[in-house]
């Protein structure tokens, strides 16, 4: 008992109360309150009809009587709609803007996400006037700025003094998606960029952010968009080496009621995950306020509810022979096949198109290719061009592909994050869905628990005829993998 209290990790008090998201239903767009009908057409011409459960969640503490007055912290599975459920409340939002400044910044973690993302965005924003921007590196940084920042028309034969127009440069966007190592570029060299105006912070797959490797964007963004404007102005000079726009944004002085200390308007930030960390250290870094915790159910880790889930035993040396067979008995549906690194997608890739009898499109979809590649691979496989996607993880995570129906896990993941995420690239927006699991023996004991983690006890095995991998071997060279 001791041990267990030593491993265990404190929860906060905000995360003992959450909001459950599973308690509520889905709800046709004419029955939302408030929604704009120029959003609702935008909505409809998605093909949305209603709203998923955290969507109406999010729209009640937003839109609703919430009134984004609360910080909100929202854990919920893969493929229940986490893009929309802060897409849509931050759009209607700012539909009443009367100037163009910057507002609101999406912070992902990678570019494929980024473009998803930006594409949702870009679906709903212009029915209400909304420009929204995309900063991750795609295309080189002068490019970039032309799209983020709009500058004066100058009139030929006119003398012009160049610390008025950099007083003209104003943000040609509302809303920025943003990865952060090209944000940061932004904020140190662009002039005219500010998040100066900026009224909400979203920063989605928050785990991964909140890591070393990607800290250093989010001090600085937080630094930038204090309150307290002498301070504000003060400190960004040593980020911002550019001058700010001519636009100042007023904020109401004094503090918000029942908040002590706590200045008025703020910053509103929204954090999302399938796997949210619990971890008070990391949450402390996004400077929370008064966070209201939105999950699903009592799970702290949840798999998608239509998700089927089976394992494969593997005699060790033939594993990719199982794989080959695997594939073989799905015939053209849409499949994810991960595997543990980049170096292993690309071998296993390679070996895979060496079988002939798959008679499918198999590509490699990864972090050691051109985003232009990559682009164009994703839309492939979109369009169902190719049947099958062999990746890592960190190229998947998020990603929403409509139709794909089965997951397999080439290499098992070790942790049952990483089983989440990868299972929820099928079973997406309560479709069905399978994920397989490729094990040896001694792995199946530790496949169990890492389950159980999750209230999975249903795993049944699904098995390959012995005969079938026997027809394979003529064409598998050993140690190819």
């Amino acid at each position: 008992m001791e041990e267990a209290k030593k491993k265990s990790v404190p929860v906060l008090p905000w995360m003992r109360s959450p909001v459950d998201v599973s308690l509520f239903e889905d709800c046709p767009l004419d029955h939302l309150p408030c929604l704009d009908p120029r959003l609702k057409v935008a909505l409809q011409n998605m093909g949305i009809s209603s709203l998923f459960p955290v969507q109406v969640a999010v729209w009640q503490e937003t839109i609703g009587p919430g009134l984004f007055e609360r910080d909100l912290c929202i854990n919920s599975p893969t493929g229940s709609g986490k893009t929309l459920s802060y897409a849509l409340p931050i759009v209607q939002t700012l539909s009443n803007r009367a100037v163009r400044c910057l507002r609101a910044l999406v912070v992902l973690p990678t570019r494929d996400l980024a473009l998803q993302v930006k594409d949702v965005f870009a679906a709903i924003a212009p029915a209400v006037g909304l420009s929204v921007g995309l900063a991750v590196g795609q295309s080189s940084i002068a490019d970039e700025i032309s799209e983020l920042i709009k500058r004066p028309k100058l009139e030929a034969g006119i003398c012009y003094d160049p610390e008025d127009v950099l007083q003209e440069l104003q943000s040609a966007v509302d809303i920025l998606v943003a990865t952060p190592g090209r944000l940061m570029d932004h904020i140190n060299a662009t002039r005219g960029f500010t998040l100066e105006h900026l009224c909400y912070l979203v920063v989605d797959e928050t785990d991964r952010l909140l890591r070393e490797a990607y800290q250093a964007w989010l001090p600085t963004v937080l630094q930038l968009t204090r309150s307290d404007n002498e301070n504000r102005f003060s400190d960004a000079s040593t980020f911002l080496p550019s001058a700010f726009g001519s636009l100042k944004t007023i904020r109401r002085c004094g503090v918000e009621r029942g908040f002590k200390d706590k200045p008025y308007p703020r910053l509103v930030k929204m954090v999302l995950s399938a796997t949210l960390t619990q971890d008070p250290n990391k949450l402390a870094q996004l400077d929370l306020h008064h966070p209201l915790f939105l999950t699903t159910g009592e799970t702290r880790y949840k798999l998608p509810e239509r998700l089927e889930s089976y394992k494969l035993i593997c005699e060790s040396k033939l594993k990719p022979l199982y794989l080959v067979a695997l594939l073989q008995s799905l015939g053209e549906e849409k499949c994810i096949v991960f595997t543990s690194s980049v170096e292993s997608t690309h071998r296993l890739c390679t070996l895979l198109n060496h079988f002939g009898e798959l008679r499918i499109k198999i590509k490699e979809y990864s972090g050691l290719q051109r985003q232009s590649v990559r682009s164009k691979t994703l839309k492939a496989f979109r369009e169902g061009k190719i049947q099958v996607l062999v990746s890592s993880d960190a190229m998947t995570r998020g990603m929403d592909v409509e139709g794909v129906n089965n997951v397999v896990n080439y290499d098992k993941p070790a942790y049952i994050k990483t089983y989440i995420h990868r299972a929820g690239r099928t079973a997406r927006a309560g479709q069905l869905g399978r994920c397989f699991t490729l094990l040896h023996k001694d792995e199946v004991k530790r496949f169990k628990k890492l389950l159980q983690k999750a209230d999975n006890d249903s795993c049944p095995i699904h098995s390959i005829p012995s005969s079938l991998i026997e027809s394979l071997r003529p064409v598998y060279k050993s140690g190819d993998v």
